[in-house]
């Protein structure tokens, strides 16, 4: 995936006051012995290959952070210029010593305001570039030979992701803090994600607008509907209360300019003035339902994820299909699938519903008693009820019990030695 370069990054009315980070800084193999054996060095290389996220959300968040503090001084530069320009107008004219000192007063008061909200901008900044930095050494300091740590590090960073998205906060605060990852999770963008959430669970739409605001280029750029839908639903809310003039006034101010591309829509919720929200009229029924506000909340989450280029699926659910891919054939799914199977339990076999069956190039037989294979050196053998076990594990229930063997599933018995006699007749 392409990075996109910072807009206005080096302008010299930017804040930045550190080399900017990109995730191309480094390689799959940063870091990388190269004493270390092929197939450790493979592996390490495949692993790093998965990492594009833990580089790529810090990043966007420093952009999204130079941005920011840009527009702030650009419009506070501005309004500095246009109080000078004033003050020269008015000292053409006759203007007493108070008024004089006042202007100059409010002027000074202006470039302390500026100073202090560069010193702040500046601040964040290398805070952003810091964390940018903390994670493209931690990528480095992979090493073949001892991974264990590291893998240890990059599950609880994979834990952290996954309750930040299913909203436990604090835990995820927690376990960050006691594991000293601060700087490798990404507690503070998911804050942001969490003000907006809350207030979307409350049915207010004002923190989801102001954030439509401060991503308006690049919401628009990746031509997105969210504050289209932010604001039909804020229509919507004002036809449920029967203020019908003031419906109609956010119509013409707010939901006018999008008639172009989304007529259709727009002409479905403006038809709510006329059947209201008690209508039983199923189309526009459907558009008073609570679960509308559910929809405006997933919706968000989407484009959240996108514009910091996270994946849509939190990491230990993508971790756990590709293993589970590997693992799932339609034996999973029956009643009498092992317990030993991780996709006997429910949880699992929802997870890897939409993943296809393993391929399968040669059929395995897996004893049922011993979970051993079962080849030439361990042959299966039939009981005459049909059931199959492997040599080994009749051979060593026949020793326990005199020569009897009996069916785990059936209870059924019979004699081990006549068996084998049966089989070399």
């Amino acid at each position: 995936m392409e990075m996109e370069t910072i807009p206005n990054g080096s302008s010299p009315t930017s804040t930045a006051s550190s080399t900017a980070v990109t995730p191309t800084a480094v390689t799959p193999t940063a870091g990388i012995s190269p004493n270390a054996p092929s197939s450790k060095l493979n592996q390490l290389s495949e692993s790093l290959k998965l990492e594009h996220q833990f580089l790529r959300v810090p990043f966007e968040h420093y952009k999204k952070t130079i941005r920011s503090n840009h527009r702030i001084v650009e419009k506070e530069v501005s309004a500095v210029i246009s109080g000078v320009s004033d003050a020269a107008a008015a000292a053409d004219s006759v203007m007493s010593r108070d008024d004089a000192v006042n202007r100059l007063n409010s002027l000074v008061s202006r470039l302390q305001g500026l100073k202090r909200k560069l010193e702040e901008g500046s601040r964040t900044e290398n805070l952003q570039a810091q964390r940018c930095r903390a994670r493209l050494d931690h990528l480095e300091s992979a090493d073949p030979e001892n991974l264990s740590d590291w893998n240890d590090t990059r599950l609880k960073r994979i834990l952290v992701d996954y309750m930040l998205r299913m909203s436990y906060y604090d835990t995820a605060m927690k376990l960050a803090e006691s594991s000293n990852i601060q700087d490798l999770v990404d507690v503070d963008v998911f804050h942001e994600a969490k003000k907006v959430i809350d207030a979307l669970q409350n049915k207010e739409v004002t923190p989801a607008l102001a954030w439509c605001a401060d991503n308006k280029s690049r919401l628009k750029k990746s031509k997105s509907k969210f504050e289209f839908q932010l604001r039909l639903q804020e229509f919507i809310e004002l036809v449920r209360a029967e203020n019908m003039m003031r419906a109609i006034t956010y119509a013409r101010k707010y939901l006018a300019p999008w008639g172009s591309t989304h007529m259709k829509e727009l002409q479905r919720v403006l038809a709510t003035l006329a059947f209201k929200s008690n209508t039983e009229c199923a189309t526009y029924k459907a558009l008073f339902e609570p679960k509308q506000w559910d929809y405006l909340i997933d919706q968000f989450k989407q484009e959240f994820c996108k514009l910091y280029g996270m994946t849509l699926e939190p990491l230990l659910n993508i971790y756990l299909q590709a293993g589970l891919s590997a693992l799932k054939t339609p034996f999973c799914y029956e009643d009498d699938c092992t317990k030993e199977d991780p996709l006997s339990q429910e949880s699992f076999r929802k997870l890897a519903t939409p993943l296809p069956y393993s391929k399968q190039h040669h059929s395995k037989l897996v004893c049922y008693i011993t979970k051993e294979l079962m080849d030439t050196e361990n042959p299966p053998l039939v009981l005459p009820n049909g059931y199959v076990y492997s040599t080994k594990a009749l051979e060593e229930m026949a020793k326990r019990n005199d020569g009897r063997i009996t069916c785990p599933r059936t209870g059924f018995t019979c004699n081990y030695t006549q068996l084998v006699k049966a089989y070399i007749s």
